[in-house]
């Protein structure tokens, strides 16, 4: 049973880390990002054919991480421009479906080029014991990367200017803007932050699984759904979703079934929608 816990602690930091970088694209640019699993796996599949290349693997995991974000910049700049000259709903729509297009061009290469591609970072060595219980260092490494970089969140908005301006832009644009901040430019830098977040993810998540080149669907579904539990827009709401899902997920995954599990993560968003639909941690 702790053992089980454990583990679902380990996916739900990394459910949260996905869910932060979807729920910041949103508050900034009320634009739901349905190609950010997708983003994920592309990092997983790039670093795994760096590595295949020779590149060692922390270079490898790092040029990863930087290339999927420079794409959500490039995205940002291109195809994202006239969805924000849009207003209310109809941005909504436009961003989702461009965005979901964005999605069905990455699977379709990974499908085409990269079939049977995944990505699977072994931590060699034995197990840690802690209270009795055998911990693996892919777990461990995993965890404590996906912890420092909440940290590091944590620290970005509440400490630096930039992180201040970006709260500010969320919570009123036209204040912000009114106060000199640009919102252009924190969406561009937020995107590519997403876009890093996500293959933050995907180098975390290959140190206990390996990523396939077929789960950016499951990945951007996984979420969407601790984005509404959060609450989109809010980060720390983000964090709580992802690691109670986490563990609620792998707990019905081991007592019931995987299927089942994936049954109960949309209830609980579909039950959050009609009971607190700004989500545990949301306003409005």
């Amino acid at each position: 049973m702790t053992a089980v816990l454990v583990d679902g602690v380990v996916l739900g930091l990394q459910f949260a880390i996905l869910g932060v970088g979807l729920t910041l694209v949103y508050g900034l640019g009320g634009v739901v990002n349905l190609a950010h699993g997708q983003m994920a796996v592309l990092a997983a599949i790039f670093t795994a054919r760096l590595m295949d290349n020779g590149l060692p693997t922390v270079v490898a995991a790092g040029v990863g991480v930087l290339g999927i974000g420079l794409l959500g910049i490039v995205l940002d700049r291109t195809l994202m421009q006239p969805v924000y000259r849009q207003r209310g709903e109809a941005r909504i729509l436009l961003g989702l479906l461009l965005m979901l297009g964005v999605g069905f061009v990455i699977d379709g290469v990974l499908e085409w080029r990269y079939p049977i591609e995944a990505l699977n970072l072994r931590i060699a060595g034995e197990p840690f014991t802690v209270g009795g219980l055998k911990i693996r260092r892919g777990s461990i490494v995993a965890s404590g990367a996906a912890i420092t970089v909440g940290l590091m969140l944590v620290a970005f908005f509440r400490y630096t200017t930039f992180g201040r301006a970006t709260r500010s832009v969320i919570q009123d644009e036209e204040g912000a803007r009114l106060c000199g901040i640009n919102p252009s430019v924190v969406r561009t830098v937020i995107f590519g932050l997403s876009g890093a977040l996500a293959g933050v993810v995907a180098i975390t998540q290959s140190m206990t699984s390996p990523v396939v080149s077929t789960a950016g669907v499951s990945l951007t579904i996984f979420a969407l759904i601790v984005a509404v539990v959060g609450g989109l827009g809010s980060v720390s709401g983000a964090f709580l979703a992802g690691i109670l899902l986490g563990v609620v997920n792998t707990l019905s995954a081991f007592y019931i079934g995987t299927f089942v599990s994936s049954i109960i993560l949309v209830v609980a968003a579909a039950v959050t929608i009609l009971f607190r639909p700004q989500g545990i941690l949301g306003t409005g």
